[in-house]
């Protein structure tokens, strides 16, 4: 089972979609959200990437504050997994924990040391003839 990674790198402010095999997932399982991975699973050696969040296999997102991988039905205010509702209005949603586990397949990561190549390979401009 391969995981989806959505690379962040904050210094350029764009957002790079890369596939994890399924033996470099294994090496993850157990990992939570604010751990830090090797760039060598997703293929960009040299970087050092922090997990931030991400979804599992039926698109439930994964909660900081919900401890393990399984989901959970949670009182929610207006966060994570939770959009826009009265002042004081709390509704029951179902949210995955923060561990990721074999359930996951969409994960959210952020650049916090870069490597020596560029996380986002720039697309040569071709010169138009008249």
């Amino acid at each position: 089972m391969e995981i989806k990674v959505n690379v962040g790198d904050p210094k350029s402010k764009r957002t790079v979609t890369l596939v994890m095999a399924a033996d470099d997932a294994k090496s993850i399982f157990g990992k939570r959200i604010s751990d830090t991975i090797r760039g060598e699973l997703v293929g960009k050696p040299g970087y050092e990437l922090q997990i931030t969040g991400g979804s599992d296999n039926a698109g439930f997102p994964m909660r900081r504050d919900v401890i393990g991988s399984g989901r959970r039905k949670i009182l929610a205010t207006y966060s994570t997994g939770q959009r826009g509702t009265k002042k004081g209005v709390r509704i029951r949603k179902t949210v995955a924990g923060n561990t990721v586990s074999e359930f996951t397949s969409q994960l959210n990561v952020k650049v916090i040391k870069h490597g020596p190549q560029p996380l986002v390979e720039e697309k040569a401009e071709e010169a138009k003839s008249e």
